[in-house]
């Protein structure tokens, strides 16, 4: 283990201080804003200071735009509209998978050298349309492929609620970066629990939208199932559900019903369908159970139907999945040089990028068969919410990892059975296109969150926000 752990580092750590920022949430600092309580070079400052402060105990940031370049950039900020963006001058990080202008984009990867990006991406140009400040880029896994944000070439990105564990992944620096105040928002995306999973782990709320919500990368456009989703990670449920809505005045999808600015709960009941057991066959563990429980028992006494359900897919899903995900690393391998740069080396991978490519190419002949099961069980996961209109569940089956359990450099096999019993719940959601939802459910004994998982049927995040609202307000 290149970077091991050592015991001078301090048990938990975060950035919150009495400067412009504060311990306000997005929608909170806009309201400064507008009442000239702070300004947009407060804020940067404030958001800079507290990056270059953390970053040596979280890792997080892989690349932190100079200062100089920064400054120059705010006072040159110019909106043209009536009225400015509503996330005007709000810092923030966007993960580096995304192209920004004048940026590396790293993949979390070692397998070429990035260099700055001549031009924002098409999801980059949503997300600064918002009138986000990008400070830099945050980190993740190599090519998002894990569920802990250990790269093999790098120090591991740790979680601020305890160093020594994961803050999970792939959208792992951002979670780590908002959970410990540096930010109160960060882009991550969600390919099969990227922005739940991390959520869950850090404490924070993590929404993964109905495909095609949010602008597509191209990547996302050519893979067979897009399963990819943009979105951010916050403190707040108000900063989610304003970043959502805001969102969709740079874009909005005409298949799609419009989502309305959600500022709480209408007080609607809703039949809620709850398990707590995922479609792998492992078992989830007890703290993880007891936590989804206790909310299922919260939400019932709040006058909502809750009943106990099966995972609604059949068992064979997982696999599909894992042949999936062993296809994303297959392709990666094969198409580095053309997709990503003339100088990728694919030797360079890391143990498990390497071994869910071979994964694949043992089993390629099932590529059909696989990708028309994931397409039935995505009928049959949206077809179950005629009988519930939301599904609660765990995120992940057990509580955070310890850093280290999930390093990509180990025997594969051992691995990927470890990945698969961990992010067993969030998968599905990717494969159907349905929105869901990651809130804290609560502390471990060992004082790490643990995540609940809300999913709705597609187009429906409002339920899914509503209730998120009523469950933040009786917490």
């Amino acid at each position: 283990m290149p970077f091991p752990l050592t015991d001078s580092l301090p048990h938990t750590c975060h950035a919150f201080a009495d400067d412009a920022l504060g311990q306000d949430d997005a929608v909170a600092l806009h309201e400064k804003l507008q009442r000239k309580e702070c300004d947009a070079a407060s804020l940067l400052a404030a958001a800079y200071q507290r990056a270059q402060g953390i970053n040596p105990k979280l890792s997080a940031i892989p690349y932190l735009a100079p200062w100089d370049t920064l400054n120059q950039a705010l006072q040159k900020q110019e909106y043209p509209q009536a009225s400015p963006p509503f996330f005007q001058s709000i810092p923030s990080f966007v993960k580096d998978n995304i192209g920004v202008a004048g940026m590396p984009t790293g993949f979390g990867t070692k397998t070429f050298r990035a260099r700055p990006e001549k031009r924002d991406s098409p999801y980059a140009r949503q997300f600064s349309a918002m009138g986000l400040t990008v400070l830099g880029k945050s980190s993740l896994p190599e090519f998002g492929l894990n569920a802990s944000t250990e790269p093999v070439h790098t120090e591991a990105t740790r979680n601020p609620w305890q160093l020594d564990f994961s803050c999970g992944a792939s959208s792992g620096g951002a979670a780590a970066l908002v959970a410990a105040g540096v930010v109160p928002l960060a882009h991550g995306n969600d390919g099969g629990g990227s922005i739940r999973i991390p959520a869950a782990c850090c404490g924070l709320v993590g929404l993964k939208v109905s495909r095609g919500r949010h602008v597509n990368e191209p990547i996302a456009r050519a893979l067979p199932i897009n399963i990819i989703s943009e979105g951010v990670l916050t403190r707040s449920v108000r900063d989610t559900a304003y970043f959502h809505h805001a969102a969709q005045k740079y874009y909005l999808n005409p298949k799609l019903p419009a989502l309305p600015l959600i500022t709480e709960s209408r007080g609607r009941r809703l039949r809620i369908g709850c398990f707590t057991d995922s479609v792998t066959g492992f078992s989830t563990d007890q703290a993880t159970r007891q936590a989804t429980l206790k909310m299922a028992e919260r939400l019932a006494k709040a006058g909502h139907q809750v009943e106990e359900m099966r995972f609604p897919v059949s068992a064979q899903f997982g696999d599909d999945f894992g042949l999936y995900w062993g296809m994303l690393a297959y392709l990666v391998k094969k198409t580095g040089k053309l997709a990503l740069n003339r100088k990728f080396s694919a030797h360079k991978l890391d143990p498990l990028s390497l071994g869910l490519a071979q994964h694949y190419q043992k089993n390629m002949h099932r590529t059909p068969f696989m990708l028309a099961r994931l397409k039935k069980s995505g009928k049959q996961f949206q077809s179950a919410f005629k009988h519930y209109d939301l599904y609660l569940s765990p995120v992940l089956a057990q509580t955070p990892r310890p850093l280290g359990e999930l390093r990509p450099d180990q025997d594969f096999d051992i691995l990927f059975e470890r990945l698969m019993r961990y992010a067993s719940f969030t998968p599905m959601a990717n494969i159907a296109g349905t929105p869901a939802l990651s809130l804290p459910g609560g502390l471990s004994d060992q004082g790490l969150p643990i995540g609940i998982q809300l999913c709705a049927g597609f187009g429906r995040e409002q339920d899914l926000l509503e209730i998120a609202y009523e469950i933040e307000a009786s917490a």
